[in-house]
């Protein structure tokens, strides 16, 4: 079955490898003449034919570990750059946020699956989360939490939708989302470039009604893209992707958590303003 979610599709042909290498194994019997002495003893380290594939395949609990994980580090990170006194968070948060961007990359791109590499993404993000999420707090006090029961609620109402199959993911529906995110990331930077000429650029990050509308928009967005990583790991796990692939599902994940966590917390700053 072809993936429904193209940022992926290379991941599941190289985690589905191991199934075409074992159904070689027990595909059709030869009837040639035996290459070995049927009657030579086995070698004690011979593995038998019947034993179980060395590959062990992904499951949902370790979708579920690998993510709650990723999340528990990344959290940790931001507490503890919260926890630091003055402003010397913020020396530490540009740096870390260009790190991550390019790990970021680095890991969709070359699709790494590997504990490291997750969760150095999520400390570094910890980090800017941190020093950000500080600076909101103290111009609106309680917005964090705010923003966290926000990101929260839409995460599992998300998931809520996609288990009762409410909304399907489609190629139809992952076209359009897919569509929406290069569209919304055209328009941060059109907008950013239109800022050096005109104050406010085009009016989408001034806190305005206009900005209002559009961080709406961003964060329907990004709650359906959690629809494409659901659907990213439930088809892993039909393709018998290796276990050490829930590294991969589990940084999507983060990805689309931090950029929905975010949008809500600018959200809800333009609230507070008007």
């Amino acid at each position: 079955m072809p993936s429904h979610n193209p940022a992926f599709g290379r991941g599941f042909a190289n985690a589905g490898a191991g199934n075409g290498q074992q159904s070689a194994q027990w595909g059709a019997p030869q009837y040639g003449a035996p290459t070995q002495d049927p009657y030579a003893a086995p070698s004690p380290y011979a593995r038998s034919p019947y034993a179980p594939p060395a590959t062990r395949y992904m499951t949902m609990d370790d979708v579920v570990q690998k993510t709650g994980l990723s999340f528990l580090v990344t959290v940790l990170a931001a507490a503890a750059v919260w926890a630091m006194p003055g402003q010397a968070a913020w020396g530490l948060a540009l740096p870390a946020v260009l790190v991550a961007f390019v790990l970021g990359l680095v890991i969709a791109f070359k699709q790494i699956a590997n504990p490291a590499a997750t969760l150095s993404y999520g400390a570094l993000y910890g980090v800017a989360l941190g020093a950000i999420s500080e600076a909101f707090n103290n111009i609106y006090p309680g917005i964090v939490v705010q923003a966290l029961i926000g990101t929260f609620g839409v995460f599992f109402g998300m998931l809520v939708v996609y288990k009762t199959g409410a909304i399907r993911v489609t190629p139809k529906l992952t076209r359009w989302i897919v569509g929406a995110m290069f569209g919304v990331l055209a328009l941060v930077l059109v907008n950013l470039i239109a800022g050096f000429f005109t104050p406010g650029g085009l009016g989408l990050r001034d806190g305005g009604p206009l900005a209002i509308l559009f961080s709406v928009v961003v964060i329907g967005v990004a709650a359906f893209t959690l629809l494409l990583d659901f659907d990213m790991a439930d088809e892993a796990i039909r393709r018998g992707a290796p276990a050490k692939f829930a590294w991969y599902i589990a940084f999507g994940l983060l990805v689309t958590v931090v950029w929905l966590y975010l949008e809500i917390l600018r959200l809800l700053s333009y609230l507070q303003d008007n």
